[in-house]
């Protein structure tokens, strides 16, 4: 079975929709476990959500609206709003920006007026513990004046949130932060009256790590300003993060010219439909993928894919939405549109692995949802055992408090989402486009790579080389034209390179009409023409006189192929189709990376292996037919091998999706591209190795992160209960955590740093 999302998320089932839904309010896995579980709680509603994107992936039964799946989140006590897709001018994207920069803002001016107190009151609280005799009357007074703006207008989103929680029954990580907060800052309010000026003065690391006495402002304080500078930080990492995501969506114009009867109206680009003409003028961004009926220009790709160079495009070409024009206008045929084109599938596929998570988030989410109530229940055990051991009031707070602040489990929740949007994010930024958690899983698994010859290893641009027919003397060239002109009419409604070749050749030969066709899967195709049966396909076994032909032309690396009539042969026609320059240095980069690399093809087997000993391969299968080339996937799996297939073609689709990772070319068909579980969308086989290193790469953050998370939590409890730890350097501790996880994760955007160089890329740092 492939490594999309057959196992890892199921299709929605008949009468069954699926909704995206934009999540506000999560702060930690406890979260996201309790809007899945209030969703799930509805009948026939299954819910994936992520913290690090803070969305959801919804299926529910056509009888349950998405107002009641947004009506049930915001009982849960957090905000949603649904994520339309259907309308390409109606992706959030823009507003989630703007909405991510307000609430950042927010998040600042927050954070800078917390510091600005806390420094103060940290200096004050110091000065007056260490040296008794600066205390003044009234001092107390004064931190408190300093610390009361921060323990409640910054603290206030804490606050809230935990309000929040407590009405619906439910606690999270904003319930610590505010419990321990409020603790302290009360605790403290109530011992003012008790300071004594006198008291003696702390030295050394006592007067760092222990409070000044029952006072314990400053820590709240502190814990504020380091849980809002820790959010802060997090918060921009993670829009980071999501630069290339919207730097790719902003590729969809919100404007499209349309012709009609030869008149111009400019219309939203929602307004597009399938079968629409529409005017791209020079400079202009194509609003969808179609086909150009008139003009001729140079297409920039660079901002999609990459590629440097423009490709010149014309009458009968395909153009891509998203992609720029230049030097020339282009009327194009619309024929995706909105939600399909390639561009928005292609990110809707990002998103949507963004999203999906593993094995091991699901536990990690189930475990922080039991971890607050734990945490709290530590805290009671903590103040009542340093009470029971005669430490009292004062020396009984600090470590409860202690332990409530340093446990927040906000790594857990983010240790996985935020790596795997980060490298989402830097493989879409280098043209790889992953379509799950399982298929990174599964390509930094994979051993052997099999790979499809003609649009894979070979440019897929064929040309007709030469025509050998059994026609002899002066109707030589007549037969040969003849020859071109019936397999073409054979050929018009095929899109294969083949098909593609020997129509260019025949497009100044008179026209023939095709009749009762019929395709022959891996062989070819079949249709009457003149009066005749005509098929072209695969050589016979036995060409007769024309044997050497096809020895020579296939030695020299050329595909050959029979026209027959009436099932008997006519004639043979050589394509020739290059080898990417890249596929050569793409191979020995696999075989350096300890992968086996393996040519599957259907061509015969001189041909393949002229092109495998081009590129470096030394393990071929020729001849294989679809069904064959799943066979032989197959077969490599019962070796115990982990196999990833790449192909472009319709007779590639069957073997993407048995292979255990399905890899596609993304100027493959769209059949193979939605066999597959990733996508390459650079004309530059070298992204295929970088595709491994980057999985590779995840993978290691991944786990990295949650060692980190677990051993964090694990080691700094005990300590907290021991009351070795001080809460303001606990509140520090926490904040510092999550930020560690989360630019450890940003890490994963210099992953195959080599091939930003290699492929032309150049990065724009926001």
């Amino acid at each position: 079975m492939s490594a999309g999302s057959a196992v890892d998320r199921p299709a929605p089932q008949t009468g069954v929709h699926e909704v995206e839904l934009r999540i506000e309010g999560m702060t930690c896995a406890a979260c996201v476990g309790r809007v899945e579980r209030k969703l799930g709680k509805l009948d026939g509603v299954r819910a994936t959500v992520n913290l690090a994107t803070e969305r959801a992936i919804v299926e529910h039964p056509v009888d349950v609206p998405v107002s009641r799946l947004v009506e049930t989140v915001q009982k849960a006590g957090y905000g949603a709003t649904e994520i339309r897709t259907d309308d390409p001018g109606a992706a959030d994207t823009g507003d989630a920006a703007t909405a991510d920069d307000s609430a950042l803002r927010r998040l600042r001016l927050r954070m800078a007026v917390a510091l600005l107190l806390f420094i103060p009151l940290a200096d004050l609280s110091l000065a007056m513990s260490l040296v008794p005799t600066l205390r003044f009357p009234g001092w107390q007074w004064v931190v408190a004046a300093l610390a009361l703006p921060v323990v409640g207008w910054a603290a206030w989103p804490f606050h809230r949130t935990a309000v929040l929680n407590l009405r619906h029954g439910t606690t999270s990580m904003d319930t610590l932060v505010s419990l321990g907060v409020l603790t302290a800052s009360a605790w403290s309010l109530v011992g003012m009256a008790l300071i004594d000026d006198a008291s003696p003065a702390l030295s050394g690391w006592d007067a760092v790590l222990h409070p000044t006495g029952p006072l314990y402002l400053e820590v709240a304080a502190g814990v504020t300003t380091f849980v809002l500078a820790g959010r802060y930080f997090e918060a921009r990492a993670r829009r980071t993060a999501g630069r290339v995501m919207r730097s790719l969506a902003a590729l969809e114009t919100d404007e499209v010219t349309v012709v009609v009867d030869g008149t111009e109206t400019a219309l939203p680009v929602s307004k597009l439909r399938v079968g629409d003409r529409f005017l791209v003028r020079p400079g202009e961004r194509i609003a969808a993928d179609g086909v150009v009926e008139t003009g001729r220009a140079a297409v920039d790709t660079s901002a999609m894919t990459g590629e440097p160079v423009p490709v010149e495009v014309g009458e009968g070409d395909r153009v891509t939405g998203g992609t720029i024009a230049s030097g020339g206008a282009l009327t194009v045929l619309a024929e995706q549109v909105g939600a399909d084109t390639r561009l928005a599938r292609m990110i809707a596929a990002v998103e949507r692995a963004q999203t999906e998570k593993s094995a091991t988030q699901r536990l990690v989410d189930r475990v922080s949802s039991v971890f607050v109530p734990v945490v709290l229940s530590l805290a009671v055990l903590t103040l009542v055992g340093w009470l029971v051991a005669g430490a009292g009031w004062t020396g009984a707070i600090a470590p409860a408090i202690a332990v409530v602040i340093i446990a927040c489990p906000c790594a857990l929740g983010l240790a996985t989402p935020t790596a795997l949007m980060v490298a989402t994010g830097r493989g879409a930024e280098l043209g790889i486009f992953v379509k799950g958690y399982r298929a990174l899983e599964t390509t930094k698994a994979v051993d052997t790579v099999v790979l499809d010859k003609t649009g894979t290893l070979t440019t897929g641009r064929m040309t007709v080389t030469d025509v050998a027919t059994l026609g002899v003397g002066a109707d030589a060239g007549t037969d040969a034209d003849l020859l071109l002109a019936r397999a073409a009419a054979v050929e018009a409604g095929s899109e294969h390179a083949i098909a593609t070749a020997i129509r260019a050749r025949a497009a100044d030969l008179p026209v023939h009409e095709a009749t009762d066709f019929v395709a022959l899967p891996g062989l070819g195709a079949r249709a009457r023409v003149d009066g005749v049966v005509v098929t072209v396909g695969r050589p016979p076994e036995d060409a007769g006189v024309l044997a050497g032909r096809v020895e020579e032309w296939e030695a020299a690396g050329h595909t050959v192929v029979a026209v027959e009539v009436d099932d008997e042969l006519a004639g043979l026609i050589a394509l020739s189709d290059p080898v990417k320059e890249s596929a050569q240095a793409a191979v020995a980069e696999l075989v350096a990376a300890g992968l086996r690399p393996v040519l599957l093809t259907g061509d015969r087997p001189a041909a393949a292996q002229a092109v495998a000993a081009a590129c470096g391969i030394t393990d071929v299968v020729a001849g294989a037919m679809p069904d064959g080339k799943v066979d032989h996937v197959r077969a490599l799996q019962e070796q115990g091998r982990t196999v990833a297939m790449v192909g472009d073609g319709v007779n590639d689709a069957a073997a993407l999706a048995t292979a255990d990772l399905g890899v596609a070319v993304g100027s493959g068909t769209d059949v193979a591209l939605e066999a597959a579980d990733v996508v390459l969308v650079r004309d530059d086989l070298r992204v295929l190795p970088a595709t491994v290193e980057l999985a590779r790469a995840t993978m290691r953050t991944i786990r990295g992160n949650l060692w980190w998370a677990f051993g964090y939590n694990v080691a700094a409890i005990p300590v907290a209960m021991a009351g070795l730890l001080n809460p303001l350097l606990a509140g520090a501790a926490m904040a510092v955590s999550s930020f560690l996880v989360v630019t450890n994760s940003l890490r994963l955007r210099n992953a195959a740093a080599w091939a930003d160089e290699t492929l032309g890329q150049v990065r724009q740092d926001d």
